[in-house]
């Protein structure tokens, strides 16, 4: 690894992946966030800014102090820091330092904390009084700022830490694995290599100690809360997760892949609600069929995302398992927006794995209809019929004498 080589946040990971995290701590605790690179500038939208805050921000004066401030507090120590802000509210910071190289930070805070014998108003006062702001305009907004005790700010920021690091984990895991496909793509025996490397590329996505503590504690803290639908989200995510971490060299029963899947449906259906309706019918006499490992999670997360989450009123997506002669067939079908044959005969004649919308594993069609045919031979794998405006359906052909154990 060049060490002289400059890295950028946005570059590092992809922004709505840090869009999604710091939403779902500024929900989580009550705080304001925002994510900002190495110049202080944010990266992210804000999360659940205060209204003192867009104020100060709206005046060029104070907008250049808060990205100063920003920049400062992400620079301050290599762990979380808690400290005051120009304007006198409290804010929290963790870098984000990947390959020693500070590549931005995530910030939070502005709030109160709660101090006996302390004028928090004529320190603010003092703070902004040359910015052109209306007094009493500040002053309502000030009013509205929230008041937290130290040691809720303090676990806020340890939460933050966390995330950070995880930020870190998938910023290293990204750079890793494009230098890596770039030393790849000079050799000769490319296809193997590809197939052979993507999956393990998955496993480095994420750090599993940082991954699931923080699940854990989100569990957790859903569970003293009493969000039962949320810690049952949070659980069916780390049994994702924790089966996608596993060897993906070696064959799994269809029964594993059927309790993957409906982990992913399980996250799935409080995205989008009533608008997804999913059923799963299998031959109970093929759930030992042997599959290669991220066999129907990718196809599935295919329809959802490509087919039916671009029809306003949704649709349905069904999973079948059928015997046919010496054949095990899985039928994945969506009443979603089709594709046309000319898509079809693209996906088959790709050469090279485009960037797909998959949130879960990235794999392609292409990549499982490969797999499938390394393990059982060219007659097996995928063929797709689909009918614009109507929907898709992705067949899965595996050998039937695979299915016993």
């Amino acid at each position: 690894m060049d060490r002289s080589t400059k890295f950028t946040l946005g570059e590092t990971v992809n922004v709505q992946v840090l869009q999604e995290i710091q939403d779902k701590f500024s929900d989580a605790t009550g705080l304001a966030a925002v994510i900002v690179d190495s110049e202080g500038n944010p990266l992210t939208r804000p999360s659940n800014f205060t209204r003192f805050c867009k104020a100060i921000r709206s005046t060029a004066k104070g907008l250049e102090r808060c990205i100063n401030c920003d920049d400062q507090g992400g620079r301050r120590r290599q762990k979380p820091s808690v400290y005051q802000c120009h304007a006198g509210l409290t804010d929290l910071a963790a870098p984000i330092i990947v390959h020693d190289q500070y590549i931005g930070a995530f910030l939070g805070g502005q709030v109160l904390i709660s101090q006996k014998e302390y004028d928090a108003k004529e320190n603010m006062y003092q703070c902004t009084k040359d910015l052109d702001i209306d007094k009493e305009k500040l002053t309502a907004a000030f009013h509205e700022v929230k008041v937290m005790p130290k040691k809720r700010i303090q676990a806020a920021a340890d939460l933050m830490y966390i995330m950070s690091n995880y930020i870190v984990e998938i910023g290293a895991a990204n750079i890793s694995s494009n230098l890596l496909m770039e030393e790849m793509k000079a050799k000769a025996n490319l296809e193997a290599m590809l197939r052979a490397t993507e999956l393990k590329a998955l496993q480095l996505q994420v750090n599993p100690h940082f991954l699931f503590n923080t699940l854990n504690t989100i569990a957790r803290l859903a569970l003293l809360e009493g969000a039962a639908q949320t810690q049952e989200v949070v659980y069916a995510l780390a049994d994702l997760l924790r089966n996608n971490l596993r060897d993906m060299d070696d064959l799994r029963t269809l029964s594993e892949e059927i309790k993957l899947i409906t982990d992913y449906l399980t996250i799935q259906k409080v995205r989008f609600g009533e608008r997804i309706r999913a059923d799963i019918d299998v031959d109970p006499q093929l759930t030992n069929t042997k599959v290669p490992a991220l066999t129907l999670q990718p196809i599935l997360e295919n329809a959802i995302i490509h087919g039916l989450e671009r029809k306003v009123e949704g649709g349905k997506v069904g999973i079948v398992v059928r015997r046919q002669d010496d054949q095990v067939v899985i039928s994945v079908v969506d009443t979603g927006v089709g594709l046309s044959p000319d898509k079809i005969h693209e996906i088959f004649q790709a050469e090279t794995r485009k960037e797909t919308h998959g949130q879960t594993t990235g794999l392609g069609i292409l990549n499982v209809h490969k797999r499938i045919q390394h393990y059982f031979g060219k007659e097996y794998g995928l063929k797709i019929n689909s009918v614009l405006g109507e929907g898709t359906t992705v067949d899965i052909y595996l050998p039937y004498q695979f299915q016993t154990i």
